[in-house]
């Protein structure tokens, strides 16, 4: 049984971050990249057990390949086999390496040019990760309150006591009689955490379960009346009927609309989600490049069209995640040279910040005035590519505050098969500043999507920006 945990179906991508990053690697320490598959085998020198700096996971690889085990505290097992189809990122394997001059010392990544796991030799398994891994309420709670505990990175940003709520819960555990008990009893614990990359997931007699906050005001309003795609309809139509010039084009598997305005004089690009334009599989051997090939093909015909106009609006303001790859391939449409865009980091892990340098497009690039526009659905993928955008003297910012969760998903597998998913690593800007649970601020502030206007707040927006432009005050709420 295969769920769609993102979203609706032509945002099968929403909110769900996954850093396909740039060749900004670890250094002159480990060698280049490779690939384990059926035709080739992990190398002697990374064949071993070893332990991940940061994420909670242990490697056990031989010469048929990696295994990996789940490790918190006194807990050590395999993702059980139903936790693999609730999320895309549980169902990859790590595949990439690169071995580090010292024999201690390597890198696993899910995909080429991914996230770089660090990861450092251990004498041996331990034997609790072969034995039978308990999955009772006990030892589910445990476990839960145990890896958060240990992997959530913003308790102190969102002013949560996450220890006084795991003694507080303990005491209902008595109580708890069923699955649906045991997932409401969790999901209280993470309740209120305001980061829509916070989650728990789970199957119970067939059905779906999600517990997830930190959606801002605008989806939960949208949701509450029932009328997300009627809206998103809506704000696609009037572009195209009443904004954009004739030609716009509403493409890459529906989540881009680029076209011109006012007769080429304004250009226009909005990006629902940061990826899945192709529709090719993510664990198939060709997406990342299928995936580039559709963006650059689209950015390089919208940027054509645009090249004489005075400047262009980059509409994020529904924009639900997705790739990093993609947020920084955005950006680097609309610059001409090298620049810092911001850093990395997974707290406790002992491994340093990683800078993110984004390089101008070999393709068709834009380089005049841009018009960066979010609002507090803008999440995830969304506001990396903000914080890229914003490092560009070229670029304004306007529109409402993002909604603050920049994390890539660090996934983890509870013993029962069901999922949590958690914020694990900083997003901070070259001068060091973070912006997790406040969100992004744009120079020039004003609501896309008010509360009272739902269905025409998106076109009124637009218009503001087109009677306003150049910029000289700020408009009201």
């Amino acid at each position: 049984m295969k769920y769609l945990l993102c979203g609706l179906s032509i945002l099968s991508l929403t909110a769900c971050s996954v850093d396909v990053s740039d060749p900004q690697t670890a250094g002159d320490d480990f060698t280049a990249l490779e690939q384990v598959n059926a035709e080739t085998p992990p190398p002697d020198q990374l064949q071993g057990v070893w332990r991940s700096r940061g994420y909670g996971w242990i490697f056990d690889i031989d010469e048929t390949g990696i295994t990996q085990y789940q490790h918190a505290g006194e807990f050590c097992f395999e993702a059980p086999e139903i936790s693999l189809q609730l999320t895309d990122t549980l169902a990859l394997p790590y595949q990439y390496y690169r071995l580090g001059r010292s024999p201690d010392q390597a890198i696993l990544q899910l995909l080429p040019e991914d996230t770089e796991i660090h990861i450092e030799r251990m004498d041996d398994l331990p034997a609790h990760c072969l034995a039978e891994t308990a999955s009772d309420k006990s030892a589910v709670f445990e476990y839960f309150a145990t890896l958060i505990g240990l992997h959530y990175a913003f308790f102190e940003e969102r002013n949560i006591d996450w220890f006084a709520r795991v003694r507080a819960t303990r005491e209902s555990l008595n109580g708890v009689q069923s699955d649906v008990e045991l997932f409401a009893l969790l999901s209280g614990m993470i309740d209120g955490f305001s980061d829509s990359h916070t989650k728990l997931i789970a199957v119970i007699d067939d059905e779906l379960n999600r517990q997830q906050d930190g959606l801002g005001e605008t989806l939960p309003a949208v949701r509450d009346q029932g009328i997300e795609m009627p809206w998103l309809i809506d704000i696609f139509t009037t572009l195209q009927q009443d904004i954009l010039d004739a030609g716009s084009q509403h493409t890459a598997n529906d989540r881009i609309l680029w076209g011109t305005i006012d007769d080429g004089r304004v250009g226009y690009i909005q990006l629902l989600v940061m990826g899945g334009f192709s529709g090719t599989d993510i664990g198939a051997p060709e997406f990342r490049e299928d995936e580039f090939a559709v963006f650059d093909d689209v950015m390089d015909a919208a940027l054509t069209a645009m090249s004489g106009s005075e400047y262009v609006i980059v509409d994020l303001s529904n924009n639900r995640g997705g790739y990093d790859a993609i947020s920084r391939r955005l950006a680097s449409r609309f610059t001409d040279e090298v620049f810092a865009a911001y850093t990395t980091q997974v707290p406790g892990s002992g491994v340093p910040a990683r800078a993110r340098y984004i390089e101008p497009s070999e393709g068709v690039r834009y380089t005049g005035p841009v018009v960066l526009m979010t609002s507090d659905v803008t999440v995830s993928g969304g506001e990396i590519a903000t914080l890229s955008l914003r490092q560009l003297e070229n670029v304004t910012h306007v529109g409402g505050i993002t909604r603050g969760s920049f994390s890539t998903v660090l996934s983890k597998p509870l013993p029962n098969g069901w999922v949590a998913e958690l914020s694990n690593e900083v997003f901070a800007a070259p001068d060091g500043s973070a912006y997790e649970e406040v969100g992004i601020a744009p120079e020039h502030p004003f609501r896309v999507f008010p509360s009272d206007h739902l269905m025409g707040g998106h076109a009124a927006a637009i218009d503001w920006i087109l009677q306003s432009y150049p910029f000289s005050a700020e408009p009201g709420e």
